[in-house]
C-alpha cells in the first residue's frame, strides 16, 4: 500500500535504428489514492553496487538521446512528477538546461585508462612517483623473501569459494584503522546474493575475472573485474589490513593492469571515485552529471518546495524532518 515499483524501459530509434534504452522504473508513494507521488530513476538504485546508471547508447548518440527523452517526458507530464537523470555527459549536460526545473544533484567520476602495446611502454608513460611505488610494492616483498603468486579466477565452478575471500578482505579493509575510510559495501546478506548471482552469470559467459595475490598460502588481495569487449571493469576489491604496508593492493591492481596488456585489451576502467590510487595511474576522467526534473504540477511544485526548505536549514529539526519527509515523498 505504501510503495509500487514499475518497469518503464523506453527505446528511442533515429528511423528504424535503435540508438538508445533508457532501463528505467516508476516508484509510485503511496501505491493508492489521490496524493500519489511519481519518480522516474534509472535501475541500480543503490550507488554502491551500481556504480554508473543511465541511458544505454554510444558516447555519439548520448546528447540527441538524452535531449529526445528529456522532450518526451516534457510533453508528457501526466506520468511523472520527478525525474532523476543519471549517468548524463557533459553535452548532454549542456543540451538539458531547460527547464528552470532542472537541478543539479552530484557529478560522478570515472576513470579510463587506455593500454599501449606492451607494459614498459604504460610504466615509461608514469610519473616519477608511480614508478617509485611500484618499485616499492615488490621490493618490499623481495627484500624480506617473501614470494607472491597472481591468480586470475575465471572458472565458474570456482567463483563462489573466490568471492567468499573477497568479501572477507572487503570487510577486513572497511573496518582497518588509520587509513582511508571504506565503506562495507557488501555487509548485506542482499547485497552479496546480489554479486554473487551476477558473478555466476557472467563467469558463465567467460566475463569475470577475479584477481587474486597469494602468500604463503594465503590470499592477501582480491579484486573483481568484468570484461566488457576489449576493455576490462575494475570492481570492488579487499585486502588484508597486516599486509599493508606491503602495498599489496598496488600489487594486484598493476599485475590486473599488466595482465590486460598481455591479453591485448584495449583498455582498462578502473571503476568511479576520485581517489589517488586511481588518478596516479594517469587515466582519462569522464565525468558524469545527475540532474533532478521536477514536473511543472502540482505534485512538482510540492517536490520543490520541500527541497528549497530542507537545503535553507540542513541542520535544523526543521531541515531534518523535511529529509524524512522528501524521502517518504520521493
Amino acid at each position: 500500500m505504501w510503495v509500487r515499483d514499475e518497469f518503464f524501459l523506453h527505446a528511442v530509434f533515429d528511423d528504424d535504428r535503435l540508438v538508445g534504452v533508457a532501463p528505467l522504473m516508476r516508484t509510485v508513494r503511496p501505491a493508492v489514492g489521490p496524493l500519489r507521488l511519481r519518480e522516474l530513476q534509472f535501475l541500480g538504485a543503490d550507488q554502491n553496487l551500481t556504480e554508473l546508471r543511465g541511458v544505454l547508447c554510444r558516447p555519439e548518440d548520448h546528447a540527441n538521446v538524452m535531449r529526445t527523452l528529456h522532450a518526451h517526458f516534457l510533453d508528457r507530464p501526466g506520468d511523472w512528477d520527478r525525474v532523476q537523470w543519471c549517468g548524463l555527459r557533459a553535452d548532454a549536460c549542456a543540451g538539458l538546461r531547460q527547464p528552470a526545473d532542472l537541478v543539479s544533484e552530484r557529478q560522478v567520476c570515472d576513470y579510463y585508462l587506455p593500454l599501449p602495446a606492451t607494459w614498459d611502454e604504460l610504466r615509461s608513460g608514469l610519473s616519477r612517483n608511480m614508478k617509485e611505488s611500484l618499485r616499492k610494492c615488490y621490493n618490499s616483498l623481495a627484500s624480506q623473501g617473501i614470494t607472491f603468486n597472481f591468480r586470475v579466477v575465471r572458472e565458474p565452478g570456482e567463483v563462489g569459494i573466490a568471492l567468499g575471500r573477497l568479501f572477507e578482505l572487503h570487510a577486513q579493509r572497511a573496518r582497518a584503522p588509520d587509513t582511508v575510510r571504506h565503506a562495507n559495501v557488501f555487509a548485506t546478506p542482499r547485497a552479496r546474493a546480489f554479486l554473487c548471482e551476477y558473478a555466476q552469470r557472467m563467469a558463465e559467459r567467460d566475463q569475470l575475472r577475479i584477481f587474486e595475490l597469494e602468500i604463503a598460502g594465503q590470499i592477501v588481495a582480491s579484486r573483481v573485474g568484468f570484461v566488457l569487449g576489449e576493455e576490462l571493469y575494475l570492481y570492488y576489491s579487499g585486502y588484508a589490513p597486516e599486509w599493508s604496508n606491503y602495498s599489496v593492493m598496488t600489487t594486484v591492481v598493476a599485475e590486473a593492469i599488466r595482465w590486460a596488456v598481455g591479453q591485448q585489451f584495449k583498455g582498462v576502467n578502473l571503476s568511479t571515485g576520485n581517489d589517488r590510487s586511481k588518478a596516479r595511474w594517469k587515466p582519462n576522467e569522464i565525468v558524469f552529471c545527475e540532474r533532478v526534473m521536477r514536473s511543472p504540477g502540482r505534485q512538482g511544485r510540492l517536490l520543490s518546495g520541500i527541497d528549497k526548505l530542507r537545503h535553507a536549514a540542513p541542520q535544523s529539526i526543521l531541515g531534518r524532518v523535511l529529509s524524512v519527509a522528501r524521502r517518504g515523498a520521493t
